[in-house]
């Protein structure tokens, strides 16, 4: 009847609470006999005989169920469930934490700072076990200061005290306690000869002239739950987790498993979320192929011979694709069926069109032709009017372009040893002799352009201090490449060999994605997905694959064309978009499987590597 009694309930309230309870719990470990016995009910009047059964001896938890009781009544604890805890920790024999360690946050939470110090002395043994957090020699954030501790010994104690402290001092200041906190900054922080550029600071916060400058100063919320809580969180990892539970403990294992499972799904492509409350947490992750752009949604046939190339505008609103018919057609995006519209059609491009870079704000596309076009087109996409068509000489191959993050320059070059920096009326700002270009680049920093060369290389050009420098070294022609939104991938075709991950930073080949048939074609591969975590390429089999960017074999091959894909482009604002343009003279939109019968789309997936 006690034991119940301890959740509020009687056996009479709670007939499952009482027959669960009948056996006598184990007492709590590091209690004593006679505690033990007083919780069971059995510290004075006549003990009542154990139902049957009651005397059978009590399984010996293992020490993972331990973990797993203490971990879910550190949770429930945490959702004020505090007599559910207290019955769980009794029938179980389990403790939460250490005494000293309950005394010790009650003390930190009410503001009882000279009770808190006391706490730590008891502490202290327990702060040397080999099982604590901190140990060795850490980075550790504290008050807006990064400082390296040594974390072993008396230094722990210090950090844990000087943490206390500077908490006592803050809230003093805030009170405008001003002499209290003075005498807590000399008389004992200082003293501890620990971290003496933090006291510093510390002490500059006396010419606060109001408690909101203070918290403002001191990156602090205020004296409170708030601070106080973060406060017992930074003072946890110092402690082993058998005297406290590092916070949230459940709750970051259980991210932890959701992000892993995430991490493995061949098809998420959604925005992540990293709250539990945006998952189940009763199944697996599992996102399913027919949510990923594999079917056909659409399929464009307005053009009149091959397609060489397709582009989605930056802002995800508009798809531009090029052809050897001369045009380059502006389609824009519907965003709710998301399905595409002629809107505009751009001609006149006399050799075809193999290459379109849009604007950084879409208000403007250049257009380029194949080798042997010494002209580019510069359109305004509003108005459909051609700003400028520059050719700098009848001899030149104006093969690709890149722009300038500024929006106001691009660069373009060819195979022919032409390489231009140019404004938006096509006047020449710079040019750099000999190098024979297959493909542009701008990076982010508006200085360095990448550009791969007839030598099998990848080279940065700085139009500002006129130095370049080697990048990627391949050993076959680098046909086309693409740069990751943060400049730190490149993705290239490279000649007979298929398509190549490289990191710009460390200089190195990452991955070889297998799969696609790359002969001597221009073929234009593309990162996609939210986060970029996907990577598409066409094939000269007539196919699109699609990897994911950490592994090798594709998670999906794409067929529907019927010559070579030349060419795919992953809206970037719709992560279930994608665009692809083949020799066939049509583009093909993929998206999500329709609410149809699967086996009657064409366009579909035929084979998925695991």
């Amino acid at each position: 009847g006690a034991s119940a009694g301890r959740a509020g309930l009687t056996s009479s309230q709670s007939p499952s609470l009482s027959a669960g309870l009948a056996p006598p719990a184990a007492p709590l470990r590091g209690s004593s006999s006679s505690s033990a016995m007083q919780a069971n009910g059995a510290g004075g009047g006549q003990q009542q005989p154990p139902p049957q059964g009651a005397l059978k001896k009590k399984k010996r938890l293992s020490q993972s169920d331990e973990d797993v009781i203490r971990l879910i009544g550190q949770h429930l604890h945490g959702l004020g469930l505090n007599q559910t805890v207290d019955l769980l920790m009794q029938e179980s024999g389990c403790r939460l934490e250490h005494p000293s360690a309950t005394k010790f946050r009650n003390h930190v939470m009410e503001g009882e700072w000279d009770k808190a110090e006391n706490d730590l002395n008891e502490l202290k043994p327990l702060v040397h076990s080999p099982h604590a957090i901190v140990q060795c020699r850490i980075l550790r954030y504290c008050g807006g200061l990064h400082t390296a501790i040594e974390c072993h010994g008396n230094t722990v104690v210090d950090r844990m005290k000087f943490l206390l402290l500077q908490q006592k001092y803050l809230e003093y200041l805030e009170d405008g306690k001003v002499l209290e906190a003075l005498q807590v900054l000399r008389c004992e922080l200082t003293p501890l000869k620990y971290n003496t550029e933090r006291i510093h600071v510390l002490s500059g916060y006396l010419m606060c002239s109001h408690a909101e400058d203070l918290r403002a100063k001191a990156e602090w919320e205020g004296k409170g739950t708030a601070s106080r809580s973060k406060l017992l969180d930074k003072l946890q990892t110092y402690l082993p987790p058998s005297v406290m539970l590092p916070p949230r403990r459940l709750q970051n294992l259980l991210r932890q498993a959701v992000e892993l499972q995430r991490d493995r799904c061949l098809y998420h492509n959604t925005k992540l979320d990293n709250s539990l409350d945006s998952v189940s947490l009763l199944i697996d992750h599992v996102c399913s192929r027919k949510q990923f752009p594999c079917y056909t949604q659409q399929i464009l046939t307005e053009h009149c011979n091959e397609v060489w190339f397709c582009k989605f505008s930056n802002d995800g609103t508009k798809l531009a694709t090029g052809s050897k018919d001369t045009t380059v057609i502006i389609w824009q995006v519907d965003p709710d069926t998301h399905q595409l519209k002629l809107l505009k059609t751009l001609e006149g491009h006399a050799y075809g069109v193999s290459y379109i870079a849009w604007s950084p704000d879409d208000n403007y596309l250049v257009a380029c032709g194949p080798d042997d076009c010494s002209e580019l087109w510069l359109w305004n996409v509003q108005t459909g009017e051609l700003r400028t068509k520059m050719s700098q000489s009848h001899e030149d191959s104006l093969t690709s372009v890149a722009w300038n993050p500024d929006g106001k320059r691009f660069v373009t070059g060819g195979q022919r040893g032409q390489f231009y920096q140019c404004d938006l009326d096509g006047n020449l700002l710079d040019s750099w002799e000999g190098v024979r270009v297959q493909c542009l680049w701008c990076l982010s920093d508006g200085k360095t352009v990448l550009a791969s060369d007839t030598h099998q290389r990848i080279r940065g050009y700085n139009f500002e201090d006129l130095t370049d420098r080697n990048i990627v070294q391949e050993d076959h022609p680098i046909m086309s490449f693409t740069i990751s939104k943060n400049g730190r991938l490149a993705l290239l075709n490279v000649a007979t060999q298929g398509v190549h991950l490289w990191d710009l930073q460390d200089r190195v080949l990452v991955r070889k994605y297998q799969g696609v048939t790359q002969g001597f074609y221009t073929i234009h591969s593309c990162f996609g997905g939210h986060n970029e975590d996907f990577i598409a390429s066409g094939s000269e089999d007539h196919k699109v694959y699609i990897w994911h960017k950490r592994s090798e074999l594709p998670i999906a091959e794409l067929t529907g064309h019927t010559r070579t894909v030349n060419c795919v482009s992953w809206n970037p604002q719709i992560p279930s978009m994608m665009a692809s343009a083949s020799d066939d003279g049509t583009v093909r939109i993929w998206g999500p499987a329709p609410f149809i019968d699967n086996q009657d789309i064409e366009g579909k997936i035929t084979s998925i590597y695991i």
